[in-house]
């Protein structure tokens, strides 16, 4: 079994050499899927513009459908399970430093609320919505094969004009109000990056909460209010998709993967995994065919 780490590896799969700060698809029909899980390198934002696909994301499954799309942040990964054979769908991979050049907040794209389920959104939207986001990606797709003296910033400006707009959807969809005291909204933002950057190496709520010079107390508090879940989940649900990623390369050993995840051993690894998914870890590969 082949594992794509990453959006690069994946897009080689369709001859796609992406070297730039982002790609537009050109919406036609795709046949062929990679079968292995990977993870999104990239910002993205896929429409579903026709036909059916069953998609598991971050180990949940989901039916997509016509006028439904995903929009989600790097690390989030995503394994394509089955497709209608009239399906089709529209989308864009951007590069977030290249989008925030010269913006002073680094935060920004975190700040439209856009991911709902920690690193990612599915939502069904309606027709004028989808068509909307379908033109915009149009244009986009347009205006970046044109090479000109200000291209780039076109280029940013509309992609920009897409997240907005996409955020807007979002909340409309969800009637999603966040929470609006900007101080703690911004330690909630900081939080879910650092815990993204730093989930290998550091797992404590404490130390995030050091990092992020408040007290563990009051992290707590404002993680809780933010999504629901306490900081240690969080934690433990980003741990658990490292765990999965690694255990799809047959490549790595159960013990390897323990020792990079900074457990004292393969049966503390085992442990926190069947506490997670409720089977070993030699079992998910089994069950997976990961051999």
């Amino acid at each position: 079994m082949i594992t794509y780490e990453n959006l690069h590896d994946t897009l080689s799969f369709y001859s796609i050499d992406c070297r730039q700060s982002y790609y537009i698809s050109s919406g036609n029909p795709i046949f062929d899927f990679p079968e292995a899980p990977f993870r999104m390198d990239y910002y993205a934002l896929c429409i579903c513009t026709a036909g059916e696909i069953s998609i598991e994301i971050d180990n949940q499954k989901y039916d997509v459908d016509a006028h439904c799309f995903l929009v989600a942040a790097p690390s989030t990964i995503v394994k394509f399970l089955e497709t209608s054979k009239d399906f089709k769908m529209k989308l864009l991979f951007f590069d977030k430093n290249f989008l925030i050049k010269n913006i002073s907040n680094p935060f920004i794209i975190e700040k439209m609320n856009l991911f709902s389920s920690g690193s990612y959104s599915i939502v069904r939207t309606d027709e004028k919505n989808s068509a909307l986001l379908q033109n915009l990606l149009d244009y986009l797709r347009k205006k970046s094969r044109q090479q000109g003296k200000f291209t780039e910033e076109i280029v940013r400006t509309i992609i920009f004009n897409l997240l907005l707009e996409t955020a807007d959807i979002i909340e409309t969809e969800n009637n999603n109000v966040f929470e609006k005291e900007e101080g703690k909204k911004d330690i909630f933002l900081k939080f879910s990056q650092m815990i993204r950057d730093n989930i290998r190496q550091h797992r404590t709520v404490q130390f995030y909460a050091d990092q992020l010079f408040v007290s563990g107390k009051y992290l707590i508090e404002v993680i809780k209010k933010a999504s629901g879940k306490t900081p240690h989940q969080v934690i433990d649900e980003t741990l658990l998709k490292e765990a999965y990623m690694m255990l799809g390369n047959p490549d790595i050993t159960i013990s390897e993967i323990a020792f990079e995840l900074q457990f004292n051993s393969a049966s503390a690894f085992g442990r926190f995994f069947k506490k997670h998914t409720s089977i070993s870890p030699s079992e998910y590969r089994n069950r997976e065919s990961i051999q």
